[in-house]
């Protein structure tokens, strides 16, 4: 019987060190595991913050052109309407000269 208990001690103490060599192998891998963890998280991050940022400019840029057009349109609907009233300044001009060359 004694012979079993110490084959049984030694089977635990055989279980406890594998144990505790696992535990010291993840122990001394968890430290470049977070490492790169967080250099995943570093490199989604700057990404992400990239993708971001062209957004913004595209939608500067865009905004931009929108506002560089309607100024244009802006410019051209005046010159319009200031040709307009010299036009009709001289049709008005125009027909009351027949009218008045007419009696």
């Amino acid at each position: 019987m004694s012979e079993k208990l110490i084959q049984q001690v030694l089977e635990i103490e055989k279980q406890a060190r594998t144990i505790h060599d696992t535990a010291v192998s993840e122990a001394e891998q968890t430290p470049a595991k977070a490492e790169q963890d967080a250099q995943d998280i570093i490199e989604k991050s700057r990404l992400a913050a990239e993708e971001e940022a062209h957004q913004m400019i595209a939608k500067a840029e865009a905004q931009e052109e929108t506002a560089r057009i309607l100024a244009q349109a802006e410019e051209n609907t005046h010159q319009k309407e200031t040709n307009a009233a010299a036009n009709f300044d001289r049709a008005v001009a125009y027909v009351l000269d027949q009218v008045i060359g007419k009696e």
